[in-house]
């Protein structure tokens, strides 16, 4: 984990492949999405392109903090590095061990029960047995800068304080944490850090996301994987910032370039599903089964883009924005075509 030749998805605890499949398969399967993209997203002038409606924004999400509860948003403005409303900005603070290393649900599965509220300058978080806590979103520049370890990249973060340190560890009983928040004078991890060997792939930058600044999912997505379901799930195991309905299911597969208010975005990859889709949003349990084992029986990838995806099932779009602005709940989601 963390050698040139790992690729994002292994760091994500999914299995990799050496760089040389990497480019095998990026000429197979992916080299049409992302050919010519950086040049035209910093020097060409925009091609006249039509704008065909594939469906409507009906719900925005932002999660503050890594694995916990998402904020439901009515407008949301889209930076390069994700979304933001008002001064928060989507998981730019992170739970980590006090050796620096990140800590999500994967790990502790009661994190998804820790709420927020977003209220001027402040975050108020409240979890199952807590006192909330109030934390102040502008930190004192004293406080201590660690060097954080994510995914098997390193990438920084400025210490919250000892009163939410102690407000995590006493509420997960399990070791010592940290809250450490990223601020946008610090670097991100790069595609080049994140996809080392698919230097195809367009520019940006990441501060405690995955792999890329914006997540989107259909709700007809979400209806065909509930057909094939026993226990029905909702949106809120997936973690999307984005969800689209008045599409098709998995329509958005097909989406490469959107426009959405007067944000433009590229599609990066496919999301693979891994155990955190497994852990209940209501009651913090993972079940490490379900709906995991029912998405690998339908949703594994074309064996074109095996060596990327390997076995882990397909649910979601990861998107760049190439054109920042805002976008709101209610607004028309256009695909761009030639």
């Amino acid at each position: 984990m963390g050698s040139s030749s790992s690729t994002a998805l292994a760091r994500l605890g999914l299995p990799g492949q050496p760089r040389s499949t990497w480019l095998g398969v990026a000429a197979l399967g992916l080299a049409a999405v992302a050919l010519g993209t950086v040049a035209w997203r910093r020097t060409r002038p925009r091609r006249r392109r039509q704008l065909q409606q594939v469906g409507t924004v009906s719900k925005v999400w932002i999660y503050p903090i890594k694995s916990c509860k998402g904020v439901s948003v009515c407008e949301t403005e889209c930076t390069d590095m994700g979304l933001r409303c008002g001064k928060v900005r989507d998981r730019f603070w992170m739970v980590v061990k006090e050796d620096g290393h990140m800590v999500t649900a994967r790990q502790e599965p009661r994190l998804v029960l820790v709420s927020i509220t977003l209220e001027n300058n402040y975050l108020t978080l409240e979890a199952p047995g807590m006192e909330q806590i109030v934390l102040p979103i502008k930190l004192p520049s004293s406080n201590k800068i660690h060097n954080c370890r994510l995914f098997g990249l390193d990438i920084k973060g400025r210490d919250c304080g000892d009163e939410v340190a102690q407000w995590f560890t006493n509420y997960l009983k399990t070791q010592a944490y940290r809250l450490v928040q990223f601020d946008t004078s610090m670097k991100g991890r790069t595609t080049k850090k994140l996809y080392p060997s698919e230097s195809y792939l367009q520019n940006y930058e990441v501060a405690y996301p995955d792999c890329s600044p914006v997540h989107l999912i259909s709700e007809a997505s979400l209806v065909d994987l509930n057909t094939r379901l026993k226990k029905k799930v909702k949106m809120e195991y997936f973690r999307p910032n984005i969800v689209v309905s008045g599409c098709e299911a998995f329509e958005e597969d097909t989406w490469d370039e959107l426009l959405i208010g007067d944000v433009e975005m590229k599609r990066v990859l496919s999301c693979p599903r891994c155990v955190l889709t497994t852990v209940d949003p209501d009651t913090g349990i993972i079940d490490r089964k379900e709906p995991l084992e029912t998405l690998k029986s339908y949703r594994l990838c074309d064996p074109s883009v095996k060596s990327i995806y390997q076995s882990s099932p397909l649910f979601g779009m990861y998107f760049s924005v190439e054109k920042l602005g805002s976008l709101r709940v209610g607004d028309p989601v256009y695909r761009m075509v030639d």
